[in-house]
């Protein structure tokens, strides 16, 4: 999927649970920017595309270990131990990238190194894609007017 899907859905995930969380913007930050984390072995990606990753990018394939449950599960981990609020938002934003990657026709290997892979038929970037993007984004309105509807 593209950037700006992922992004959408990112924050879509964040409304959803930003009533049940203690620290907002701390959580808020890091779903957004775990969101996009997936995709920096990309060379054609938004986040990606910086000459300072390509080594990182030659060492990597696209849609390999960085688009696993294995590799989120272990960096999760590591944050529960190291810095614990960051864990959960972590998890949450890298997870939700790797769901939507999971309906894409390229697909992803949840549980690298193992070959099993999981595809779907959404092209990135075709109707499909363009449909969610949109449908999401009124999600995130109508998320967004009740979060703030409650709080009055």
């Amino acid at each position: 999927m593209l950037f700006k899907t992922h992004l959408v859905l990112g924050f879509l995930v964040l409304l959803v649970f930003l009533p049940f969380v203690n620290y907002d913007i701390i959580f808020g930050v890091v779903v957004l920017i775990s969101t996009m984390l997936p995709d920096l072995d990309s060379m054609r990606s938004h986040i990606g595309n910086h000459w300072y990753l390509r080594p990182f990018q030659w060492a990597t394939k696209h849609r390999g270990v960085l688009h696993s449950f294995s590799f989120c599960a272990i960096v999760s981990i590591v944050f529960a131990f190291i810095i614990p609020v960051l864990a959960f938002p972590f998890f949450v934003g890298y997870g939700i990238h790797l769901v939507a990657d999971m309906f894409t026709s390229e697909g992803i290997r949840p549980f690298w190194p193992l070959k099993e892979e999981i595809e779907g038929k959404v092209l990135t970037g075709g109707r499909v894609e363009k449909g969610i993007f949109y449908g999401v984004i009124l999600a995130d309105i109508l998320l967004l007017v009740r979060l703030f509807m409650s709080r009055t």
